[in-house]
């Protein structure tokens, strides 16, 4: 449902409390008290019947009895009493519910969600705090006092942390725009709230405590678009099992592995801090307005001891200290007494007065490379705090009108000493904090923001042959294991799986028998030194662990041998067992080569989960993995191998060369797509997949399966690159080209497209002659969600003709269109192709109605639309014609 209703909700013009009261200490008596006191402008109706009046306002018996329908109803009532109150309100004509209430089981909260189905009625809760909205004087909670109004919003799953937050965001000055506490999430959940976030003029950065996901597509779609625009910084809870488990009795519900919440926030480009604490400093870092450039920090103090301690917090994160230009250290050099450091940190001793600060200040204001300044101070006899930082005010001030900008953050050591200096940075809107590794700290945040947008914005080198799999022998393969009731893929089946995707792997037969196992071993012989003879059997996952592998066998009666000794280890070991023969196949030593593991779990919050690391007999002992969401492209694949440990030996060593890896690279991306594409896939792994600087070779593979009718699988956080849409055409004039979906490694192209589009046509396009042109635009151009947007292309090899593009809102209904042809190639018929392609698309997403807005001037835009069935609307502007088409 996403953001339908949600206006009532976050901005209602009126509301309506069931359950007031005048009881002392009561919840309904507290919510009362601060809808009254928080300084809401729009009509305020308390319902009770057992009271004429509450705090001097008027009390009405029942919903009906009230003047209006109100917009908002907040409910503090027995939880039974509440799904014939939402169904009141909503016949009424009220669209929006917080349910404070608690004590809500699984039958009782569906009965509250069918009360409001009918009527599009959205529910916050039930068991939250309640909702503040400073701006709009809104206090329809029971929180201990109203924030100040402010461009941060802070979302919680937590009501402790609600009053904690409203608490310490208040004793720093730190403004708040919405303060959502979601409780049980019936309804309403994180991706509906940042969905409507995302376009909040108010929120300029969000705040998130989490304890558990609900619906990670939406999550994930929801959180990248509003990423975009703004920072988002989520808190999750519950890192370890025992965590876990705590969470999972607070909220009842699954919580999904950590690993999994780490590749959704990544993919998401959302930032996560793992401490109460360092949430509190992000709000103090976000709290200021600063942009940073480049992510290399200068310390300035007048302490040495504060500038080791942040030089080691800085080397503890892996941040850069900033190496100055001559020029900036001949200017300190000149300004400060002989005694100062001579190098970053810049310590100007302890006995540094304002003017001291001043002069290296306006220095390091000017130098080229610094991104940031840390100034801190530590409280001397010698001079005046205070007036260093107002020096330090001033000085971040004048800087104002410089681009880039340099940040200014601020760490005034002790206590009462520092209280009237914080004061000074809280006002002028400079991050101030108690320490310098807290300081540090709120640095990196920044940093790591800084990065996750531009990973966000990073376009991956084509994949060339990654995206040409055989998928129908795949289906075959997976449909005949499922027809024989089996759940998992022998070994034989398992690498034919990975070749329909280009994954390279190990030729592989059986035999029923060691009889049988002498005479392949002895074909294979014939052309190789050595083979391996392994356990066929579906109850026998992890062979080695019962003698079910044998290696380096160098003659067919070896071979034989091996079969014999490995039936009597089955017998012993695992008698229940059924075999079903043995799998044989050359023994492979690649030269230089590694032992990787690539495979795919299907997570309980997330879905299918990517995994690369460290592979071998060892991999739960190394424990050397990083795991991302499919589908991956070469940089994210590239980005999932970087968080190991083992890539750095991938790219060599000593006398050891670099292994091959962009086509390790290949693998991952070529397997995240046979797990996208087939949800009868369950569990994948590749063990080991040796690598070394001649390419990559699958030994072993494993992989259970599942019907997906029965058992259906948690569905992609992630919508992968949808290759049914993609078909072949031609126009006269033009030729053939391929209609396919817009890919991120297209942005090359599409800045090239641009380039041949004359003004005139831009205009008619963008109603501006010279949109933008930067880097970003082109990469948000080419790098979309296909959860919500699609763009089609008309693409030779080399270049694009054309782009038809759609963006849904986020109910999933509507969509706004727009096409572009290159300029040379208009009036052959292309946009009409292209739009076809667009509209087809749409109905088969099921959307209701496509529409755009068009330049009355665009006459052949105009009459492009008339031939494809859009009716004009007389209601937009005299120059500009929206055109709407029902897609029903």
């Amino acid at each position: 449902m996403t953001i339908r209703n949600l206006e009532k909700l976050l901005a209602p013009r009126s509301v309506a409390l069931v359950g007031a009261s005048d009881r002392l200490g009561s919840v309904g008596a507290i919510v009362a008290r601060n809808l009254l006191r928080g300084g809401f402008a729009g009509p305020i109706y308390f319902v009770n019947p057992r009271h004429r009046s509450i705090d001097g306002a008027r009390c009405y018996a029942t919903l009906s009895d009230l003047p209006e329908a109100p917009d908002l109803v907040v409910l503090a009532t027995p939880p039974q009493t509440v799904p014939g109150l939402i169904a009141e309100a909503g016949a009424r004509g009220t669209r929006a519910a917080v349910i404070i209430t608690a004590g809500f089981d699984r039958q009782l909260r569906q009965e509250v969600l069918d009360a409001a189905r009918p009527h599009c009625l959205r529910i916050q809760g039930p068991n939250c705090v309640g909702l503040l909205v400073p701006h709009i004087g809104l206090d329809a909670s029971f929180a201990h006092r109203m924030p100040i109004p402010g461009d941060l919003a802070f979302i919680s799953q937590s009501g402790a942390l609600v009053t904690a937050i409203i608490d310490w965001t208040a004793h720093r000055g730190i403004g708040l725009s919405h303060v959502i506490s979601l409780g049980d999430m019936a309804d309403a959940d994180f991706g509906d709230f940042l969905d409507y976030l995302a376009g909040d003029r108010r929120s300029r950065a969000i705040l998130i405590y989490m304890e558990q996901m609900t619906a990670a597509p939406k999550f994930v779609s929801a959180a990248r678009r509003t990423a975009r625009a703004k920072p988002v910084i989520i808190l999750k809870a519950g890192r370890n099992a025992t965590a876990a488990k705590a969470a999972m009795s607070h909220t009842g519900a699954l919580a999904g592995s950590d690993s999994a919440y780490n590749a959704a926030f990544r993919r998401a480009g959302v930032l996560r801090v793992r401490e109460l604490r360092q949430l509190f400093d992000a709000a103090e870092i976000l709290s200021a307005p600063p942009v940073l450039a480049g992510d290399r920090l200068t310390i300035l103090t007048n302490g040495g001891g504060a500038g080791v301690l942040a030089t080691d917090a800085l080397a503890d994160l892996n941040g850069t200290l900033t190496e100055l230009d001559a020029s900036t250290l001949a200017k300190l050099k000149q300004a400060l007494p002989a005694t100062w450091s001579g190098t970053n940190p810049v310590d100007i001793i302890g006995d540094a007065g304002a003017r001291r600060y001043e002069d290296a200040m306006r220095a390091l204001m000017m130098d080229k490379s610094t991104d940031a300044i840390l100034v801190m101070n530590c409280p001397t006899a010698l001079a005046s705090s205070e007036e260093a930082a107002a020096v330090v005010v001033r000085e971040a001030a004048a800087d104002k009108d410089r681009r880039p900008r340099k940040v200014v953050l601020t760490s005034w050591l002790g206590d009462g000493a520092a209280a009237a200096s914080r004061r000074l940075f809280v006002d002028a809107r400079i991050p101030t904090f108690e320490t310098p590794e807290a300081a540090v700290e709120g640095f990196m945040q920044l940093v790591r923001y800084r990065r996750a947008q531009d990973e966000l914005m990073q376009v991956p080198p084509s994949a060339g042959g990654a995206m040409r799999f055989d998928a129908s022998a795949a289906r075959e393969i997976l449909r005949s294991a499922l027809a024989a009731g089996r759940k998992t893929l022998s070994e034989v089946e398992a690498k034919a799986l990975l070749a329909t995707y280009g994954i390279p792997v190990v030729p592989t037969y059986t035999a029923t028998d060691p009889t049988a196992v002498e005479e392949k071993a002895r074909e294979i012989l014939r052309d190789h030194k050595a083979c391996v003879v392994k356990v066929l059997s579906d109850q026998i996952t992890h062979k080695s662990d019962v003698g079910g592998v044998r290696l380096a066998l160098t003659s067919p009666a070896d071979a034989r041998v091996a079969a014999e000794e490995i039936l009597a280890n089955v017998s012993k070991l695992r008698p229940e067992a059924v075999v079903r023969g043995f799998t044989v196949q050359a023994m492979i030593e690649l030269h230089n080569s590694f032992e990787l593991i690539i495979g795919a779990s299907d997570d309980a919050t997330v879905g299918p989960l990517m995994m690369f690391g460290s592979g071998g007999t060892s991999v739960e002992v190394t424990a050397d993995t990083a795991h991302a969401l499919p589908p991956l492209d070469l940089k994210l694949a590239q980005q999932m191998m970087e968080e190991t440990r083992i890539y750095k030996l991938l790219r060599g060593y000593r006398d050891r060369p670099s292994a091959a890896i962009e086509e390790i690279a290949r693998s991952l991306v070529r397997l995240s797509y046979l797990v996208a594409e087939h949800e009868e896939i369950r569990e994948i792994d590749i063990n080991p997949l040796l690598a070394n600087e001649l390419g990559v070779l699958a030994l072993d593979a494993r992989v259970s399966v599942a019907d997906p009718k029965l058992v259906p699988r948690t569905p992609l956080a992630v919508r992968p690159y949808p290759v049914e849409w993609e078909r072949g055409d031609s126009v006269e004039g033009i030729g053939s080209f391929l209609l396919r979906p817009i890919r991120p490694d297209d942005e090359p192209m599409y800045e090239a497209f641009f380039s041949r589009i004359t003004s005139a046509d831009l205009q008619m396009r963008f109603f501006t002659a010279a949109p933008d042109r930067s880097f970003r635009f082109f990469a948000r151009m080419t790098q979309i969600d296909y959860a919500r947007e699609m763009a089609f292309v008309a693409a030779t090899p080399t270049e694009l003709l054309g782009v038809a593009r759609l963006v849904a809102d986020p109910d999933y209904s509507n969509a706004e269109f727009a096409v572009i042809v290159r300029s040379d190639l208009k009036g052959k018929g292309l946009g009409y192709k292209l739009m076809q392609h667009l509209i087809g698309y749409a109905r088969a997403e099921g959307l209701d109605v496509l529409q755009g807005d068009v330049l009355a001037a665009n006459t052949s835009m105009l009459q492009l639309c008339r031939e494809l069935g859009f009716s004009a609307d007389s209601a937009a502007p005299a120059d500009v014609v929206r055109v709407k088409l029902p897609l029903g």
